[in-house]
């Protein structure tokens, strides 16, 4: 049965696209950002398109680009569109698929909806947690959330690595731990395929 993993984070910016370009790279899975707001020259599809080597992946249009870098309500609200769920279809393949969130998982797509709503029973859901004060309470308050929808959990740290931080994370959770990614001068095909091969059995055995 092929493999579908939603990619969240615990807010903005700690590295959901990175991190989503090493799991299509670890499992030549296809990928999916079904909501898309801002950078729509250079969008997180390109990014991850830009830094994976595979030939099998293939990258599916977003259900909604909107053109303003905002929570997707307020920026839908500024296109003159409204992002409505049932609209929001995941594409057809054959493949595993990773499927990229927009911020953390509250974030609003209307006035009824969040991000967790895109998150169906059968995914297997992959929390990208970074250091910073406060990151702690984020974390566990997203896991906390996924589990007792009844998702199954794993985390990925991104940054340089924070032992009070994660050692804690882990044992209030008991999440899996895929690996770290650490705070890289750059990302290119060559980084990111030597992360999947860190991250590649851990991947398979979700």
């Amino acid at each position: 049965m092929n493999k579908k993993i939603f990619v969240t984070g615990i807010g903005t910016e700690v590295g959901k696209t990175i991190a989503s370009a090493i799991v299509v790279e670890a499992l030549q899975a296809d990928y999916f950002k079904p909501i898309q707001a801002g950078d729509l020259e250079y969008s997180d599809t390109d990014k991850v398109q830009e830094l994976v080597s595979n030939s099998k992946s293939k990258f599916h249009s977003n259900s909604y680009a909107l053109k303003t870098p905002m929570s997707p309500h307020a920026a839908a609200e500024i296109d003159q569109v409204s992002i409505e769920i049932d609209k929001i279809t995941l594409p057809k393949t054959n493949n595993d698929l990773v499927i990229e969130g927009a911020g953390g998982l509250l974030v609003p797509l209307n006035n009824n909806n969040t991000i967790l709503d895109l998150i169906h029973s059968d995914y297997h859901v992959i929390v990208v947690s970074r250091h910073y004060l406060g990151s702690i309470n984020h974390t566990l308050m997203t896991i906390q959330i996924l589990k007792e929808k009844g998702f199954k959990v794993s985390i990925i740290f991104n940054g340089a690595a924070h032992k009070t931080t994660e050692s804690i994370i882990k044992k209030m959770t008991g999440a899996p731990v895929i690996g770290r990614i650490d705070n890289e001068p750059y990302f290119d095909k060559m980084v990111v395929s030597e992360y999947a091969e860190l991250f590649r059995d851990q991947l398979k055995s979700l």
